[in-house]
């Protein structure tokens, strides 16, 4: 079993701005709802716009580009660094993004500062130090870097083994936690190393110890299956690595791998980050209270939207009691400054928003051919869960709130639903 983080994001104090500045809405009446966008199969198929995308925010800026309503997007990547994110889709989308509208799978690592200073395995592609270090990790090992000090150790390929072994071991600190920030290139290299690490204790050159359980802690970022790109079919994703690193793991040793949290959809830390991003973003005038969830995948989009949502329904009755949250937590309700990130230990109070609303788009992963069903209320769960192994089937939890054709309709939608209308450009 892994050990449920359920982190409780504070309200702070305004740190984050869209780069158009305030304004005032052009509708009819403040928004008191956000939307959370999903990207690869909402917005993109792999470098591939979807038509409907720029039509949908076409719908959801002003007549100088300035957001109606708040927009946070919502990725389960983890192979670049939010700015470069925001600057591809202000590209995509044609209307300016900045990087705090942005949330990758690894994002809350952010509040994770307990490992911030210890040294850290760091698996994935892109930037990778450069991602771990932004998210302030201070002391980050790659698996080149670490294949690079014990070329041994990899052996799969024959013609990367080293000729002659090193005359003597390389001084690595020992590795205190791994974190799986997605999919790397060559999938050998790194379940090797991993296990390593993990059986080692953190000292991948020594000997395998069959004591060495519980393992070094391992933090995961995003746990999809399956993605769409541009294939007719979807591709392996992170959770098919994280999959094969879980089973080598337990055939080895016959034992579980622990996570000592997942993160990415549909984790629910995931949606508590995005929905305090929506919430420092000061410029509305009215707090948000309902999150439309827009994706493409039942066992990530859907089932992460309505999990939140079942926990924003628990909390309800607890939401803006200040006194509540004392009680509950035990911490005590204190400013944030505005250099500061928010960490578990300074949880200061519940999110404003008392709903988080699923919609299921047909562009990616969910029916890519098909027509939108004529009953959108007809049950789409799966025969097969294809959802990370520790988190249950649960039928409520993949039922889409809404069945619509595209990412368009799906803001037409919530428009209709929030009777918010726009007007026309100037």
């Amino acid at each position: 079993m892994r050990r449920w983080l359920r982190p409780v994001l504070s309200r702070v104090v305004n740190r984050v701005g869209l780069s158009a500045g305030p304004r005032e809405p052009e509708a009819g009446g403040p928004a008191t709802f956000g939307l959370l966008f999903d990207i690869d199969g909402v917005l993109v198929r792999g470098k591939t716009p979807i038509p409907a995308a720029r039509k949908a925010f076409q719908k959801l800026v002003d007549s100088r580009g300035h957001f109606l309503v708040p927009v946070v997007f919502v990725t389960n990547a983890g192979n670049c660094l939010r700015q470069t994110k925001a600057d591809q889709l202000s590209h995509i989308l044609g209307v300016p993004i900045c990087q705090d509208q942005v949330m990758m799978s690894h994002s809350p690592l952010r509040i994770f500062k307990q490992f911030h200073n210890k040294c850290v395995l760091v698996s994935g592609q892109g930037p990778v130090l450069d991602i771990a270090k932004n998210l302030g990790f201070s002391n980050p090992i790659t698996i080149d870097s670490l294949r690079e000090s014990y070329p041994f150790l990899d052996t799969v390929d024959h013609t990367r083994r080293p000729k002659i072994l090193p005359s003597s071991a390389t001084d690595l600190p020992r590795i205190d936690a791994i974190v799986l920030f997605g999919e790397p290139i060559r999938w050998e290299t790194n379940l090797q190393l991993i296990i390593d690490v993990l059986l080692t204790g953190g000292y991948p050159a020594s000997h395998h110890q069959a004591a060495s359980y519980p393992h070094i802690p391992v933090l995961a970022c995003n746990m999809d299956l399956m993605w769409m790109a541009e294939a007719h079919s979807p591709r392996f994703g992170h959770g098919t690595f994280m999959v094969c690193l879980e089973n080598i793991y337990k055939k080895i040793t016959g034992k579980e791998l622990k996570y000592e949290v997942l993160m990415g959809k549909p984790s629910e830390v995931t949606y508590q980050y995005a929905e305090y991003l929506v919430r420092t973003q000061k410029q509305w005038a009215e707090p948000i209270r309902t999150l439309y969830a827009i994706g493409d995948n039942l066992m990530t989009d859907i089932y992460g939207a309505n999990l939140y949502n079942r926990y924003l329904t628990e909390r309800a009755p607890l939401i803006g009691s200040q006194a509540l949250v004392q009680a509950a937590s035990g911490v005590p309700v204190v400013s944030v400054s505005e250099e500061e990130e928010p960490s578990l230990e300074s949880v200061l109070s519940f999110p404003s928003a008392t709903s988080c609303r699923s919609i299921l788009v047909c562009t990616g992963i969910y029916n890519p051919n098909s027509e939108v069903p004529a009953d959108t209320s007809q049950s789409v769960t799966e025969t097969v869960f294809h959802g990370h192994r520790d988190f249950r089937l649960d039928p409520a939890l993949v039922e889409p709130g809404h069945i619509v054709a595209d990412v368009s309709a799906a803001v037409d939608l919530i428009f209709q639903l929030e009777g918010f209308v726009q007007r026309p450009h100037d």
